[in-house]
């Protein structure tokens, strides 16, 4: 039986060195697991491989039992906590701290922000779906400007393919759920703010509930059935949304709000396009440093948004060509025949 104990921390050890996932290392040890059974089971009393991994397929038996439990109800444990409505906690509200002045003074000598724009962004709420590639410099920089309640929505786990460019994330927390991971780098940037992990695939039957509980939606996802879910549910409820998508070394942001006169998403978007036509970032490829520029853009946009500064991209989208280093804009106008707010 040491022998396989051995054998396992080996395999361990170098998945570790080859930088798996958690998830991959644990099917190798799954597949050890399962060859010392069929050891036990197929050879007979005394064989020296029986001997060799313990002599006692009754013990292994029973040790796959035990693990099979403490698995069983870690699963049921994550699942009960994903689906758990985290309880509600105070909106961040009162006199600034003096460490929290000090962190913010190059916000509130703005002209346009000031102390009371800063005050604005302590009492926001703010849900961004998607932790990754451009979820992650959004919710950054959200988190480092004060934003009082950050919400995070993402089902996935970090996976080493995903550093490239999702920078929240790092290489110790390769299996961690992307929200977790994400809450605990924006805790380590700033104390002074509350996040809201949602490690779920958002529903549209439970988005409105969500979605009504803040006041700006970041889109990040990378799927047109989860935007155009995303849409309908920021209309229904009132909410201005910033959305976002890259591709390769491009990449395009607007802020979509038909209650006030701009565009919603569908009515630029009315259909997706054809399979193929517009591949995802695992598909086509993407430049590290393209979701950074977007993704902080989203941040830049919010911050407008929630502070009265400047002008939104509110009826305009922005386009960027990081490839040849341009940027242009087109004018957006809503569809009176749109289906999600037409009429």
């Amino acid at each position: 039986m040491v022998l396989v104990f051995i054998m396992a921390a080996a395999l361990w050890g170098v998945g570790w060195l080859m930088k798996l996932p958690v998830r991959a290392r644990l099917m190798m040890l799954g597949l050890l697991y399962v060859g010392v059974l069929i050891v036990q089971v197929a050879f007979p009393d005394g064989h020296a491989l029986r001997v060799a991994t313990g002599g006692s397929k009754e013990a292994w038996l029973g040790l796959g039992v035990v693990l099979a439990l403490v698995l069983g109800y870690r699963a049921l444990l994550g699942k009960l906590r994903a689906r758990a409505r985290p309880l509600e906690k105070p909106k961040p509200q009162g006199a600034f701290r003096p460490a929290e002045l000090e962190r913010y003074a190059r916000h509130i000598v703005l002209r346009e922000v000031g102390g009371p724009g800063q005050k604005r962004l302590k009492d926001a709420k703010v849900l961004v779906i998607g932790a990754g590639g451009l979820g992650s410099p959004a919710l950054m920089y959200l988190a480092a400007a004060g934003v009082g309640t950050i919400g995070v929505v993402d089902d996935d786990v970090v996976d080493a393919s995903n550093l490239q460019r999702q920078v929240i994330h790092t290489d110790a927390r390769i299996g961690m759920p992307k929200v977790f991971s994400a809450e605990e780098a924006m805790r380590a940037l700033n104390p002074f703010i509350t996040i809201e992990p949602y490690q779920r695939r958002l529903e549209e039957k439970d988005a409105v509930a969500l979605v009504a509980d803040y006041d700006l939606i970041l889109d990040g996802t990378d799927n047109f059935a989860t935007r155009y879910m995303v849409n309908r549910v920021a209309v229904a409820t009132g909410k201005p949304l910033v959305a976002a998508a890259i591709t390769q070394w491009e990449g395009q942001i607007s802020l979509y709000h038909p209650a006030t006169g701009a565009p919603c998403y569908q009515c630029i978007f009315p259909k997706a396009p054809a399979a193929g036509l517009a591949p995802s970032c695992a598909e086509a490829g993407v430049v590290g440093a393209l979701p950074g520029v977007v993704g902080a853009m989203m941040a830049v946009e919010a911050i407008k948004e929630i502070t009265g500064a400047g002008e939104t991209l509110r009826g305009r989208m922005l386009l960027y060509d990081a490839l040849y280093a341009e940027n242009r804009q087109v004018t957006l106008k809503r569809r009176d025949d749109c289906p999600v707010c037409g009429g």
